[in-house]
């Protein structure tokens, strides 16, 4: 089985377009033509016709995204027509409502924070560990350094949480204690 026409030779060097294509693949920000061509020990010339030639071959291709130079760089983008496709992959999943355990774990953090995973778990009751992960991999809580004494992790909530709470703070959250019930130990009800 080969990797298809002009694939080089295993242990060869990679092509200047290939090069190109791999390092636009995993940048963030636009990358200057110059920055470009130093990395790769080319001419700028040579990686600015490179670059042109890419974008007119993805466009003419009708490629699902396309190379654009915005910003003093270069970048690939979705191309708008698939922008509606694309939006569905990204939320698909994204704007599931929240299970009862989450929305517990995500109070305790949001009132008790910062605080760590065991703190969390003793609070509810309940191993609460795959509930935080899930809960970071949607962006509602980050890590928050670690706790001297213990070197646990320690977690808040991030800007996303009080985005998708329409808070402009935390100081905005409600008051917690007309909510719970009357036989909670002190400890557990003490606000900041």
């Amino acid at each position: 089985m080969t990797d298809g026409p002009g694939a080089p030779e295993p242990g060869a060097e990679p092509t200047l377009r290939a090069s190109i294509e791999a390092i636009l693949l995993v940048v963030d920000e636009p990358v200057a033509e110059i920055t470009l061509a130093q990395l790769l020990e080319r001419p700028r010339g040579e990686v600015a016709a490179t670059l042109r030639e890419l974008a007119a071959e993805y466009t003419g291709q009708g490629r699902g995204f396309d190379l654009r130079e915005v910003a003093g760089g270069w970048r690939f983008y979705t191309r708008d027509v698939c922008a509606p496709v694309v939006e569905r992959f990204v939320t698909d999943g994204q704007q599931a409502r929240l299970t009862q355990a989450a929305l517990e774990t995500l109070a305790v953090v949001a009132y008790r924070q910062p605080v760590s995973r065991a703190r969390v778990s003793a609070i509810r009751g309940v191993n609460s560990d795959g509930v935080m992960r899930t809960l970071t991999l949607r962006g509602l809580i980050e890590d928050a350094g670690q706790e001297p004494e213990s070197q646990a992790h320690l977690y808040r909530t991030t800007g996303y949480f009080l985005e998708r709470l329409g808070l402009r703070s935390l100081e905005e959250l409600p008051e917690l204690a007309p909510y719970l019930p009357d036989d909670l130990p002190d400890d557990l009800i003490e606000e900041k």
